[in-house]
């Protein structure tokens, strides 16, 4: 796969994906998205791939939309925003939500707009210290998008996620973690060790049933209780078929370490 704007390979039964437009701050441009997408299909359809790793290349995440590709210049007309969230946003938001696999994010630098909806969208998120999150769009008369209007107030509470979005606010790796919007804010040097590790800990783990816990979580915010009670009733079914839970059984009463196969 020869590619142009990010790097990606396979470790470990993991897959690392790096934004890599690092003189743009990694902004999206079409070639980055059709490259993320077909990446992360890779790693959907691979079943040696069991936890996706996606981070980016030098001191930001990722800066959102490339303006230099939507500027409206001199009398040219106003261009239509929603054929590129069509095209491009909402398809890799969906398919980020429903990749039945753990998706570890590391954000290695400011996250801003788009940046930021995208790594918020993400399973487990690491953030280095230095690191920052900022709902642009308010700053040029846009709407946040990928996702951002849905998981933000899911994350930090409506009070919060409207501040955040009309404020246009930068908030810092600790205040993220202090609010839930991320898992965890680590030391700048610890970023990479310490996600690597997890991805590969995520890979030796029962994937199946964790990418039944993902499906479970994602969608409780549009169930009802007694819907969530029947979707896990039916979820749990799935998972005690699975190889996996034969082996956590056997390995629990072996007193042994399990070795699962994802299965």
């Amino acid at each position: 796969m020869s590619l142009e704007t990010i790097l990606f390979e396979k470790k470990d039964g993991y897959a690392k994906i790096t934004l890599n437009r690092p003189d743009v701050l990694n902004s999206f441009n079409e070639v980055m998205h059709v490259e993320l997408r077909d990446a992360l299909k890779d790693c959907q359809k691979d079943d040696g791939v069991r936890a996706i790793l996606l981070t980016a290349a030098g001191r930001g995440f990722c800066a959102g939309q490339d303006l230099g590709d939507r500027a409206v210049q001199g009398d040219e007309g106003p261009r239509d925003l929603s054929q590129t969230i069509d095209k491009f946003y909402n398809p890799l938001l969906r398919l980020i939500k429903s990749i039945e696999k753990p998706i570890v994010c590391a954000v290695n630098g400011v996250a801003a707009g788009a940046g930021a909806n995208i790594a918020l969208a993400c399973d487990i998120v690491y953030a280095a210290q230095s690191a920052s999150f900022i709902q642009a769009f308010c700053k040029i008369g846009l709407v946040p998008d990928s996702g951002g209007t849905w998981t933000l107030p899911n994350l930090v509470g409506v009070a919060r996620a409207k501040a955040l979005t009309l404020l246009g606010d930068k908030i810092s790796a600790e205040q993220a973690e202090e609010w839930g919007m991320i898992w965890k804010c680590v030391d700048n040097d610890a970023l990479v060790e310490t996600t690597e590790e997890l991805a590969a800990k995520l890979a030796q783990q029962p994937t199946l049933g964790l990418g039944l816990i993902k499906r479970a979580i994602n969608e409780a915010p549009t169930n009802t209780f007694d819907e969530q009670l029947d979707m896990e009733r039916d979820l749990q079914k799935l998972a005690g078929f699975s190889d996996d839970y034969k082996e956590g059984v056997s390995a629990f009463l072996e007193k042994r370490k399990p070795n699962f196969t994802g299965k």
